[in-house]
């Protein structure tokens, strides 16, 4: 059964789908071709598709499905018109026709998920890192390049040329669309890690747009986070970035109001957090800690971090000092303008929003830093704070006029209004 077609909802519905979908769908169609760069074409096909058919027909009670549907059968069409696929195909027609899942693989140690093999594949070794985590953006955050390239600062022309480069040369290599076993998977699995995460605050925390959150990717990232966690089970940061995504996780219910405007850690309504994901969070931290066989790595830090605020069931009950102390630890282990912005907000707590801006008043000298609409966001709370309103309003104006996000662009300029 079909919806009554309509061409405004249609439309929304066809972006908003294919946004939510694409990874997925990008990720089905590599194992059909073996080539990201295709897989992403055909992807956009099946878009295309949508676009001349949902208008006229109605909108598909399971769009997704119909997108995958749509992209594996023309990569089914394609690999059939390629004689070098052949022989494959000789083994694997029927399986491929009608889309079945594929047996289990015999091997104890692999694992049957095509997003996991994406991000396996997207992470090789071949690629530098800043193409592994742009391509990865792109084909499983969901992520336009121009989105990628306010996350990081940099001109949406060198996004473009990474992400180019980096599916020629994975193609022209021939790298396996696969999850790789023993030092390979060693040897990647710190960028996997990096892009889970970046994956899982893509959607905690939009870049753009009209929504402050995108719980598909949170879920997606999670998700992922998880089948590592099972798969690999003596890596401690594995189970470390498993247990701090599971932790933030739980706080999705209270970050928005009605309204979908955030809502501020200090503000939320803790009983609303996600008592079953705070519990998983605890576990796979402990995991973490028994599996650790030296100094906690970044992520273990981190998710420490966060349990600190899981433990407090209020607000005023943060335990500040010990959470400065960690991001101390994690500036030591991970230095960065970013750590050292939220080492402040923790000494702003801990001991005062005087000394937490002196440590912000250096960092406006940061170059990472200079369109970071947070850092403006941070020193305009301590100024407001300590009784500064003319300096504070000044501050929050500029982190509005940075922010790329509307919700968060709303917020500050609220802020800056607070400040007279």
């Amino acid at each position: 059964m079909e919806h009554q077609p309509t061409a405004a909802p249609a439309g929304h519905a066809i972006e908003t789908v294919f946004r939510l979908e694409s990874p997925r769908v990008v990720a089905g169609v590599a194992r059909i071709v073996r080539d990201v760069g295709i897989a992403e074409e055909l992807a956009q096909d099946a878009l295309v598709a949508a676009l001349e058919q949902w208008p006229r027909d109605g909108v598909p009670d399971n769009p997704g499905a119909w997108l995958m549907a749509t992209a594996r059968h023309r990569a089914v069409d394609l690999v059939r018109r390629r004689e070098r696929y052949a022989r494959k195909l000789a083994e694997i027609g029927r399986d491929l026709e009608t889309t079945a899942a594929p047996e289990e693989p015999a091997d104890p140690d692999d694992i049957d998920d095509d997003l996991l093999r994406l991000v396996f594949t997207t992470c090789h070794p071949v690629l530098s890192a800043e193409a592994r985590t742009a391509l990865t953006l792109r084909l499983l955050g969901g992520l336009t390049t121009a989105e990628i390239a306010r996350a990081y600062l940099v001109p949406e022309p060198t996004i473009a040329q990474r992400i180019v480069r980096a599916k020629r040369t994975l193609a022209t290599r021939n790298i396996a669309f696969e999850v790789p076993y023993g030092p390979d998977r060693a040897a990647r699995l710190g960028s996997v890690l990096d892009v889970i995460y970046l994956i899982f605050n893509e959607g905690y925390a939009a870049t753009s747009g009209d929504d402050w959150l995108r719980p598909s990717l949170c879920e997606d990232a999670l998700r992922l986070a998880r089948i590592l966690s099972s798969l690999m089970p003596k890596e401690p940061e594995v189970h470390a970035l498993t247990s701090l995504l599971e932790f933030q996780a739980s706080r999705t219910p209270a970050r928005t109001g009605p309204d979908g405007a955030p809502v501020l850690l200090g503000d939320q309504n803790r009983r609303r957090w996600n008592r079953m994901l705070v519990a998983r969070g605890i576990n796979a931290l402990a995991r973490a800690k028994a599996t650790a066989t030296g100094a906690p790595g970044p992520y273990a830090l981190q998710a420490a971090i966060a349990a600190c605020h899981a433990h407090a069931y209020t607000y005023e009950e943060t335990d500040w000092t010990a959470i400065a102390t960690l991001y101390g630890l994690l500036a030591a282990r991970s230095p960065s303008p970013v750590v050292e912005l939220n080492r402040a907000v923790a000494v702003s707590h801990a001991e005062g929003p005087g000394p937490a801006l002196e440590i912000v008043d250096r960092l406006t000298a940061e170059p990472a830093l200079r369109d970071y609409h947070l850092l403006p966001s941070v020193r305009g709370d301590l100024l407001a704070r300590l009784g500064r309103p003319a300096e504070a309003r000044a501050e929050f104006v500029r982190a509005a006029s940075l922010a790329r996000n509307e919700r968060e662009r709303e917020l500050l300029q609220a802020r800056a209004r607070e400040c007279g």
